[in-house]
């Protein structure tokens, strides 16, 4: 009964398959309660990352709340859970000013734009790559797609379809390769494969475009989530309002305050502008 809930409401079908049909597939839903999916999650606890868990509670989460949209159940017995407070949790890493201008420093034309993108815009990796040039206006992206898992997708929740703003300065390196670029139709990629008909591969590009320059000065950590987590700590430090970095990132911070509380484009624009200037680069 669980299994066939899960396909409409999974984000990565490894971690349930492994993690709820390997142990709950038998299950019929009304025979869970709260007190045995709390302690399922502190028994993962002891194992898992804390990212894992937190999932796998938001998992749980939407698969009752289905159940009972449905009229499967009354109530979700899902909905009170939390994450263990000991999962072990991932080191995080952000870069200072000084490694943003060093990593932007080192790398061609391509890849600096799109480190740029990343690190000035805070656009997602798979939002970057699915970037088309209609989609590249005067002063934001219109983030409307994404590639995931090779695969052209809907952003990653509806706060992520957004127009993010673009620095004075990320604007002109758009011009810049777009001056190069073979293909700038309206419907070509922004960043396509060899063969221009398709994209670029994250991956490939990481591994040929950016490692060979970052790997001998020490920044093969930066990475492209690095980079997104750089945007936002370093708005943070320039104090730039939560909702400006919020909506240009597709983020949320709070459901009451991003239902009541929207920002503008040009608020958006002043702070990539602030993260710009700060960067000098």
């Amino acid at each position: 009964m669980l299994k066939s809930l899960l396909t409409p409401v999974m984000t990565n079908e490894d971690r349930l398959k492994h993690h709820l049909t390997s142990e709950f597939d038998a299950r019929l839903l009304g025979s869970f309660g709260r007190d045995e999916l709390q302690s399922f999650l502190d028994r993962k606890g002891t194992t898992l990352s804390f990212s894992v868990v937190d999932h796998l509670r938001w998992d749980l989460k939407q698969i009752f709340d289905m159940t009972v949209a449905e009229g499967y159940l009354r109530k979700n017995p899902a909905l009170l859970l939390f994450t263990p407070r000991d999962c072990r949790r991932a080191a995080t890493r952000v870069m200072t000013l000084e490694e943003v201008r060093q990593l932007l420093s080192l790398l061609d034309v391509r890849e600096r734009l799109i480190a740029r993108l990343a690190l000035l815009a805070g656009i997602r990796p798979g939002e970057i790559f699915g970037l088309k040039w209609a989609r590249l206006e005067a002063d934001y992206a219109d983030i409307r797609q994404r590639v995931y898992r090779g695969d052209i997708d809907s952003p990653k929740s509806v706060r992520s379809v957004r127009h993010a703003a673009l620095s004075d300065g990320l604007l002109i390196s758009i011009d810049d390769w777009r001056a190069v670029s073979l293909d700038t139709s309206g419907d070509a990629w922004v960043f396509p494969s060899e063969k221009l008909t398709t994209l670029l591969a994250k991956d490939n590009c990481w591994r040929r475009g950016f490692l060979p320059k970052l790997k001998p000065v020490g920044l093969a950590w930066a990475n492209f989530q690095v980079m997104r987590r750089t945007h936002s700590s370093l708005l943070k430090e320039l104090d730039v309002d939560p909702h400006v970095r919020a909506e240009q990132m597709g983020h949320t911070i709070d459901v009451n305050e991003n239902v009541y509380t929207i920002t503008t484009l040009t608020r958006r624009k002043e702070a990539v502008n602030a993260l710009e200037k700060a960067i000098g680069a």
